[in-house]
């Protein structure tokens, strides 16, 4: 066990990453939830942001779960080669997809509700979020993304714009293998704008945040907020709804994730605030 709050109980767990690699997941449970009170709850998969760990992540849901009598599974992560800037690599992405049996097999306890897997992430976290429901769309019920780069290309030319830009670059370049000069297709399989077709075919509602003030992805009108432009023009049925303002990158995930959960079923009506 890693953490308590009054409300939440956080639990450490271990699992292999797609690589063999033994890694860590955070799992935020209501507080008094266990071996011998354990009915049913939706399981929200949440990938963490660029270079922080998924306990990080799992601090920005507060006492959230308590308040949805849900759970929270955030694993640590792995790349292809790094373990906190995995920026949407495949097997990651499938990592994520077995997120619930991750959490059932070391929780034995723990009872997901049928239909009920959601996933919810934050800049990275948000591209990875939209990955899984493209690549896994009967997996989950809702999702919700806020801040998401969705071309990896652009974000890396970008990069250079914003404090350790150099530094972003050459991670970049050693987790994707190369520069989008060099390595283009290994970019576009990790960028949601290149599988925008499986995206607007998808029947998972999904909720997708973008701020036109983001201090980090920079130019969000190519990124999300293209991304949904896209999205709408190929199927305008799909079951997308925008969000946008005015926020500090990932600051207004703490703020909005209320509203979001309300819109999803995982908050009571009136607990969206």
């Amino acid at each position: 066990m890693a953490a308590t709050q009054s409300s939440v109980r956080i639990r450490r767990v271990r699992y292999l990453a797609h690589d063999g690699t033994p890694r860590p997941a955070y799992i935020a449970l209501p507080h008094g939830y266990g071996p011998g009170d354990n009915p049913p709850v939706p399981l929200v998969i949440s990938p963490h942001g660029r270079g922080i760990t998924g306990l990080a992540n799992l601090k920005l849901w507060g006492d959230l779960p308590a308040r949805g009598r849900f759970a929270v599974i955030s694993p640590g992560g792995q790349g292809r080669v790094l373990p906190l800037h995995s920026w949407g690599w495949r097997g990651q992405i499938e990592d994520l997809a077995n997120m619930q049996y991750v959490a059932k097999a070391t929780l034995p306890w723990l009872r997901v509700r049928p239909h009920g897997v959601y996933a919810v992430g934050g800049s990275m976290g948000g591209q990875e979020t939209l990955l899984l429901v493209a690549r896994h769309p009967r997996l989950l019920t809702g999702a919700a993304a806020f801040d998401a780069p969705t071309d990896l290309a652009r974000r890396y030319r970008d990069f250079p714009r914003i404090p350790g830009g150099r530094r972003l670059q050459e991670l970049a370049r050693l987790e994707v293998g190369g520069t989008p000069a060099s390595h283009p297709g290994a970019y576009a399989r990790r960028s949601p704008i290149n599988h925008v077709r499986a995206l607007a075919a998808s029947p998972v509602p999904l909720l997708l945040y973008w701020s036109t003030a983001d201090e980090v992805v920079l130019d969000q009108v190519n990124h999300s907020a293209e991304l949904y432009r896209r999205v709408v023009a190929l199927n305008p049925e799909a079951p997308v709804t925008p969000f946008s303002g005015r926020w500090s990158h990932s600051g207004g995930m703490p703020r909005l994730l209320p509203g979001a959960l309300q819109r999803l079923g995982l908050l009571p009506p009136g607990d969206g605030a």
